[in-house]
């Protein structure tokens, strides 16, 4: 539905930052979103050229900087003064010029959760909307900087575009007053944020819709338009597969204990974020249902994935499948309580290949060292 026009799909790599997925992406001639510098270089090593590659974030190191600046990626989505200031110092000393969009805030309630939220005074992201003609001239006689952009992303898992039309608008007005006034505006980063279903009956707004919705906004705007999804790319397209370790009965409650964590899984410890959980084995026609709480093995009582979650009867060894895990799954992971990583495999048709294999022991202990004065 916008293909009349030059678009850059740039995946957000922070969703799913697996070499594989990404891979499979490059493959299909996606670009790619990165914020930070192991982002921008497993982008690279999966096949993605750095010219389709937008440099996200609110903290880029010098080394990122230059980084980013060797490889020739397509643009820094630069978000403050300082940012802007400190590219423009590491682009000289390179001797590089450096294609940028300003990062505006534009005020817009992303109609989410809270803790992902992005478009609204709060945050920590972006420029102030009233500031963002102001910078612009700032940016326009900074030696090295070519402010090429303009990009905005108000939040995640947004149900209605709605919310992000109101924030296009703002940017589209926006990129036809600094070109009246002779800025050379050629892209517009829409960013992401379209959600995906974790609830049954849930029904966000179709990527069809979405598309139709930045056509309309854009116009006869001759610029080119990037758009960064990731969620919506692979939150459905993953798993986690977990074994029940105990079921426990404690003071009239009922606790399926599973090896799975919250290390593992952070979402619902994080922000009450809901997954669906089911029997990897169909139960049996007519099985009673009881309410059970879900938990994992972390020495943490937010180690807990849902509570009083009607579930079929589960016993040991049984495995349980969390639905929609394949966006901030994985990339949310951590080692606490000194717990391997999961391993991460990918299918395709009846094929099926490790793509992170779970880190033994040994592994996870030679990263480490005690120093010297520990043996006397």
């Amino acid at each position: 539905m916008i293909l009349d026009r030059k678009v850059l799909i740039a995946y957000a790599v922070k969703a799913n930052s697996n070499l594989g997925v990404i891979a499979t992406l490059a493959a299909l001639g996606a670009g790619a979103d990165v914020v930070s510098g192991g982002e921008l270089m497993k982008a690279m090593e999966a096949g993605i050229p750095a010219d389709r590659i937008v440099f996200s974030g609110v903290a880029k190191t010098h080394d990122e900087m230059r980084l980013g600046l060797t490889r020739g990626i397509f643009q820094f989505n630069v978000e403050s003064l300082p940012e802007l200031h400190r590219l423009s110092a590491v682009a000289q000393e390179m001797n590089k010029r450096a294609p940028i969009a300003l990062r505006v805030n534009p005020h817009v309630e992303a109609g989410g959760h809270a803790h992902i939220s992005t478009g609204t005074p709060e945050t920590k992201f972006g420029i102030a909307w009233h500031e963002a003609e102001q910078f612009y001239e700032v940016a326009s006689r900074l030696p090295n900087i070519d402010p090429v952009g303009i990009a905005v992303h108000i939040g995640s898992q947004i149900m209605r575009v709605e919310p992000m039309r109101a924030a296009w608008e703002k940017v589209v007005t926006l990129a036809r007053r600094l070109r009246e006034r002779g800025f050379g505006i050629t892209r517009v980063d829409f960013g992401g944020g379209l959600g995906v279903p974790y609830h049954d009956g849930e029904d966000p707004d179709s990527p069809t819709i979405y598309a139709r919705q930045a056509r309309d906004v854009l116009g006869n705007l001759d610029v080119q338009l990037i758009l960064e999804p990731g969620r919506l790319i692979s939150g459905n397209a993953g798993v986690l597969i977990s074994k029940v370790e105990y079921v426990k009965e404690r003071d009239g409650r009922t606790f399926v204990i599973l090896d799975a964590g919250m290390n593992d899984l952070m979402r619902p410890a994080l922000y009450g974020a809901h997954h669906e959980v089911l029997p990897v084995r169909t139960p049996t026609m007519g099985a009673p249902r009881i309410a059970v709480d879900l938990v994992g093995p972390i020495c943490e009582s937010t180690d807990r994935f849902a509570k009083d979650r009607p579930m079929p009867p589960l016993k040991e060894g049984d495995l349980v499948a969390f639905m929609t895990a394949g966006a901030y799954g994985a990339t949310l992971s951590s080692q606490y309580n000194s717990r391997p990583l999961v391993a991460e495999a990918l299918v395709r048709g009846d094929a099926c290949v490790v793509v992170r294999r779970r880190p033994t022991f040994d592994e996870m202990i030679a990263l480490e060292r005690a120093p010297d004065w520990t043996a006397q």
